[in-house]
């Protein structure tokens, strides 16, 4: 029988078989020597925590070292060896001061958020203020070297039906587009979930942003595939990520129940994760999660769920 395994087996050489396995091996024994310091009370440098074997993730600094300044919350990115972190509100940051910080630290800014819930892109009257708010953020996310810019659809509003909403998000991303092209900046529109987090909003799960993405046609308005929202909504995560890749700018994640890092809940990050590897995705994975207990527990939760 293994004789007959070992036909149909794709052949690896033998170098790359020896290299993904001492990859692997040292990644999994980081983890363990990370926990075993943990349960002993033992100093550890978490400095390779977050360099981990296949996936860049980035964390979420709102979600993050709450308690620290904005500033010293970049700074821990760095000390536990993460490539890169993003944030929410743009309007409230010193620019100038993390643009030298992440220079300094050799640090990514993957994405913020540069239009919310309220009031929403799926309102006409809003339109031109939409418009406006983009040509600002595009701004700002150049002078920050971030490619990326959140964008949310928005709570429903009174009088207008689902339809009338989604229809309204594709013709203000459409009259958006051109000028995310412009900056070369990839604007991100985010599905969320109802159940838990985000009652009467107008935009869940994969189907209407893929129909929304793909009528807009544009390389610069794509999705923020958020696996946290989408495991609530609709589940088979690995099969919708296949049937949207062509759509997915970037990725988010958290375990469920609890919003928290990985490990914690029902989700087996470690096949999601080797499934978007798998289908191709090379760019940052956004850890919008929140800690369990510490940033050190959720930081070794991340590394764990990057083994396969």
């Amino acid at each position: 029988m293994s004789a007959l395994i070992n036909k149909v087996r794709p052949a690896v050489s033998q170098d790359r078989r020896t290299f993904l396995a001492t990859g692997l091996a040292a990644s999994a024994a980081l983890v363990t020597a990370s926990l075993s310091a943990t349960e002993k009370n033992q100093p550890m440098d978490v400095s390779q925590l977050g360099k981990t074997p296949h996936t860049k993730f980035a964390v979420n600094i709102e979600m993050w070292w709450t308690k620290l300044p904005f500033l010293d919350r970049i700074k821990k990115v760095a000390e536990y060896g993460f490539p890169g972190y993003e944030f929410w509100p743009y309007e409230d940051k010193d620019h100038a001061a993390i643009a030298r910080l992440n220079d300094e630290l050799g640090l990514e800014c993957t994405q913020f958020t540069a239009w919310g819930f309220e009031p929403g892109m799926n309102n006409p009257a809003q339109e031109a203020r939409f418009i406006a708010k983009i040509k600002e953020a595009c701004g700002v996310a150049k002078k920050l070297k971030i490619r990326k810019l959140t964008v949310v659809a928005g709570n429903n509003q009174p009088g207008m039906t689902q339809d009338a909403m989604l229809a309204q998000v594709t013709t203000a991303l459409k009259k958006a587009a051109p000028i995310a092209e412009q900056h070369e900046v990839m604007l991100i529109l985010e599905p969320m979930n109802g159940r838990v987090d985000h009652p009467g909003h107008c935009l869940y799960g994969s189907a209407d942003a893929l129909r929304i993405c793909r009528e807009v046609d544009s390389p610069m308005v794509k999705i923020n595939w958020d696996l946290y929202h989408m495991q609530i909504t609709e589940g088979d995560l690995c099969g919708h990520l296949k049937e949207g890749l062509d759509q997915i700018g970037y990725l988010q994640l958290a375990d469920h129940p609890g919003r928290h890092e990985p490990g914690t809940g029902e989700v087996h990050y470690n096949r999601v994760l080797r499934q978007a590897f798998e289908l191709g995705y090379r760019d940052f994975v956004g850890l919008e999660c929140i800690p369990a207990t510490t940033e050190l527990a959720a930081a070794q939760g991340v590394a764990a769920a990057d083994v396969w």
